[in-house]
């Protein structure tokens, strides 16, 4: 019977295919670059299909990679859903869990515990809003059993349900020269500091950073509604997520929206799968399940 390529070999793809780069993908997946490599040409080969052009700069999916991504990412999603389904039926019982999330999610966050509820289950969900440093620290801590989070993930962690969030929008000051530009192109954003969520900056294509570079006045931004005052304040303009220009009313803010094309944050449910309890297992299956809801 044939098997197919091995899911850890899709998995190497659907990383680098996240991040556009090798090294950073192997940072991710806690293994080494040459690994990484060896992954994508052992796929590649199985599949005789040239899934990234590659250069010394930069790495970009093929027309063939951008068809298959999908199907990468669901067949990771059904292997990671298996092993949670496993893991709740042989774990104890208990009765209470921490979840730890972006701001910026809320609304699903809110949606996973409703739905929790009313499938009656003895799992009550404490909420507790939370950027990527806090959200971080909390899961090295264990203070909190799961996060909604944006990429990067914290390594050793187990990471799935991930979504994109697409960034389509430019935070500038309101009255600002660029307030009134629809869209606003990468050309404009030339003599202005830009601002960069960190969940932006590692997947932000090669030929961006070497255009942008310049001009990053900060690439680890965490808290995208504080870094909205620097905005207002002059300090600097920030690519901004649909759900932050859409629900954000300030008025010293406008958002233009941005004439860049495939700019997108990555978030995904994490956990520390050494210590999963049934409580864990029943919210990562339930976050699952709103997800395909949501994106159905």
């Amino acid at each position: 019977m044939e098997t197919g390529p091995p899911l850890r070999d899709i998995g190497c793809f659907a990383a680098v295919a996240r991040n556009l780069s090798f090294s950073r993908a192997a940072a991710e997946l806690e293994m080494s670059q040459p690994a990484v490599s060896q992954a994508i040409a052992r796929l590649e080969r199985t599949l005789d299909l040239r899934l990234f052009e590659r250069t010394s700069r930069e790495v970009q999916l093929t027309s063939a990679g951008h068809e298959l991504l999908p199907y990468a990412e669901a067949l990771l999603e059904q292997a990671a859903t298996f092993t949670t389904e496993a893991a709740r039926l042989s774990g104890p019982q208990g009765k209470s869990i921490r979840l730890a999330y972006d701001p910026l999610v809320g609304t699903l966050a809110a949606q996973v515990a409703r739905r929790l509820a009313s499938h009656g289950a003895r799992t009550e969900v404490e909420l507790h809003p939370a950027v990527w440093s806090a959200a971080t620290a909390e899961l090295v801590r264990r203070t909190a059993s799961v996060a909604i989070m944006s990429a990067p993930f914290p390594p050793g962690l187990a990471t799935t349900a991930r979504f994109h969030v697409p960034v389509t929008h430019l935070a500038v000051p309101a009255g600002g020269p660029l307030s009134g530009t629809a869209p606003v192109r990468l050309e404009q954003l030339t003599g202005h500091p830009v601002l960069l969520p960190r969940a932006l900056w590692v997947q932000l294509p090669g030929r961006l950073r070497t255009v942008l570079q310049p001009q990053i006045a900060a690439h680890e931004i965490d808290d995208l509604n504080a870094a909205l005052d620097l905005v207002a304040a002059g300090r600097g303009l920030m690519p901004a997520p649909r759900l932050l220009a859409e629900t954000v009313r300030r008025p010293d803010i406008a958002f233009p929206p941005l004439g860049i094309d495939d700019l997108r944050m990555t978030y995904g449910l994490v956990w520390d799968r050494e210590h999963a309890s049934t409580e864990v297992m029943a919210l990562v299956q339930t976050v699952q399940e709103v997800l395909r809801r949501h994106l159905a």
